[in-house]
């Protein structure tokens, strides 16, 4: 991964989202399961992508998020690259009592959106986040719209309501996992400017991280070797694996002898095997 590849889509990045795998709920044909949505969710759907591949779309399915027209107008929180700020926690009363809205459509056709033609009073961006779905696992700034809308919930303090949404995707609730630590930061901001604050600062560690590494790769040297507590969790777990072998070589002793009595006896061994 290059340097600046985390900053690629620093102060651009948006609810545009392409479509990530899903678990499929088994839903009779013509009928919509009768959830109750935590809050108020919209989409303009463009019909980018595969209906199965889609979580705008399968939110629809189950009641989650109703569909927005072209040329109508959101109230609530409309997280579109034609937004100034990013979403913050002082945003929590707009959602709260008009919701979250968001793009559905391909990361590769932006560019045939009508953006004057969609979105509100309240658009914004979303900071540095890491996508989970499985079509941009592991991209930051690539989410797709159930991961854009758990964003916003959780930055305004409504972790619950994120959790909510993403447990219908069976890689959703890794989303909260693996952007923990950021989400929590954000949560703790105030305005648009800290939230900046915190991705910025985020960003130039992981640069410096990377500068690090590259510089002891160019001297010879193993970066994971200088002091690095990851590599002590390893050597820890080495230390253990070592005594769980002698204990497996006094288990397979024990299994031996009584494989030998079983077959004096004239059994099978029916134990399970791992």
């Amino acid at each position: 991964m290059g340097k600046n590849s985390h900053r690629s889509g620093a102060g651009k990045a948006s609810g545009r989202c392409g479509g990530g795998r899903y678990a499929e709920a088994k839903l009779q044909k013509g009928t919509k399961a009768s959830i109750k949505p935590p809050a108020k969710m919209a989409m303009w759907d463009f019909d980018h992508c595969d209906p199965k591949r889609c979580s705008g779309k399968k939110l629809a399915r189950i009641g989650l998020i109703r569909s927005m027209r072209v040329g109508q107008k959101f109230q609530g929180i409309v997280i579109s690259p034609n937004g100034k700020s990013p979403v913050c926690p002082n945003d929590h009363q707009i959602l709260e009592e008009h919701g979250a809205a968001v793009v559905e459509c391909s990361w590769a056709r932006t560019n045939e959106i009508p953006w004057n033609k969609i979105g509100g009073r309240y658009e914004r961006l979303l900071p540095y986040l890491i996508a989970t779905n499985p079509v941009n696992y592991g991209k930051p700034w690539r989410l797709n719209c159930v991961e854009a809308i758990a964003a916003a919930f959780a930055i305004t303090g409504h972790r619950d309501w994120a959790a909510e949404i993403l447990e219908h995707f069976s890689w959703g609730p890794n989303f909260l996992v693996v952007n923990k630590d950021l989400l929590d930061k954000y949560s703790k901001c105030t305005d648009a400017s800290s939230v900046i604050a915190v991705q910025d600062a985020y960003l130039d560690q992981i640069e410096k991280d990377y500068e690090e590494r590259a510089a002891m790769k160019a001297r010879g040297e193993d970066a994971w070797l200088e002091g690095n507590m990851n590599r002590m969790h390893i050597v820890d777990s080495e230390s253990e694996e070592d005594e769980d072998e002698d204990e497996d070589e006094d288990e397979d002793k024990d299994t031996s002898e009584n494989e030998d009595k079983l077959e004096d006896d004239g059994e099978t061994d029916q134990r399970p095997h791992q």
